[in-house]
């Protein structure tokens, strides 16, 4: 178990991302989506995240039906701030003033069935309104009861202190795995410790890479998510599948899966880090949680270090755009 925050929920170690239950990756039938939710909660992965942008509130609106009769067990987190279009699915804006994140706020409850989350992160910082702003928001949601504590996802360091300021936050959301350490370098984890915010990483198997299932970006779906991330671009997959391999004979020595020992190495980074891998199914489900259980010594650390250092992955972790602009809808 670790606490978000200084005086925050504790959680499992391992979290549960909702997300490709509802969208991005592989369909799966709401049976086994909502089968793993449950088995979840038995083996003690209590923090269940979510947010009103997967599947457009679809996601909210699944794990709001899981929780049915279970609610107690889960610490329950969504998201706002981002914003989606009908008319064009890649389309992604932000909207971090207070009254919409108020009114997205309320917009999921309604679909989790909820009168309360537990954890309510601002999902990304919206460029044209101060944070202080959108942070009072989601002040301003706890003290009304809708929300038991404030998360931010994705801000740079000075960013995070300046939210901080305006409201107590208990976790960051931020990218953080093997392939991605640049919470270590750029001052981003340096400044959760210094506030006492515990960080939540999302994406610690790389989106699916570091757990030596996936061989080549041709067999993915068509529609699958990974085919616009740079790490799996033709040339890059390679190389970093190449690592892989080595992380593999790492974890057989350890009698382990390639997951779990990137899990396990994420886990040992710091008791204030929380991994949240993504699952939609019971059996992966139960391979990640196992993972909290794993303890390297210290020379598999340092041979995963070495393996893994940072930038050591070929391709950004994402597509170059536009800069992301303020949403008016």
């Amino acid at each position: 178990m670790r606490r978000l925050g200084a005086d925050g929920p504790e959680v499992g170690a391992i979290a549960l991302g909702c997300m490709g239950m509802s969208e991005f990756y592989d369909a799966v039938p709401e049976r086994e989506a909502i089968a793993t939710i449950h088995r979840a909660l038995e083996l003690g992965v209590t923090l269940i995240d979510t947010s009103d942008m997967y599947g457009r509130g679809e996601n909210e609106r699944l794990v709001g039906r899981a929780l049915r009769g279970r609610r107690a067990a889960a610490v329950v987190a969504t998201k706002g701030g981002i914003v989606r279009s009908a008319a064009d699915p890649a389309y992604r804006g932000r909207n971090g003033r207070p009254e919409y994140l108020r009114a997205a706020c309320e917009a999921s409850l309604q679909r989790l069935g909820l009168d309360h989350v537990d954890l309510y992160y601002l999902h990304r910082a919206d460029p044209g309104v101060p944070i202080e702003e959108s942070a009072g928001a989601l002040a301003a949601l706890v003290a009304a009861g809708k929300v038991r504590y404030a998360g931010v996802s994705e801000l740079d360091a000075p960013t995070l202190r300046r939210a901080a300021a305006a409201v107590p936050i208990a976790a960051l959301q931020s990218e953080y795995s093997l392939f991605t350490r640049d919470v270590e370098t750029n001052g981003v984890l340096a400044a959760a410790r210094e506030l006492n915010i515990a960080l939540v990483a999302y994406a610690p198997l790389g989106r699916g890479l570091l757990t030596g299932t996936v061989h080549s970006t041709g067999a993915l779906a068509a529609d699958d998510l990974r085919r616009r991330v740079p790490r799996f671009d033709p040339g890059n997959v390679e190389h970093n599948l190449a690592l892989v391999a080595k992380l593999r004979a790492l974890a057989q020595r350890s009698g382990a899966s390639p997951a779990q020992l990137a899990l396990a190495w994420l886990l040992a980074r710091g008791d204030d880090v929380v991994a949240l891998p993504g699952c939609e199914r019971v059996a992966h489900l139960e391979e990640n949680a196992a993972a909290a259980a794993l303890r390297p010594d210290d020379e598999t650390l340092a041979r995963i270090d070495a393996l893994f250092p940072a930038g050591a992955a070929a391709g950004s972790r994402l597509r170059e755009h536009a800069p992301s602009r303020s949403a008016r809808p």
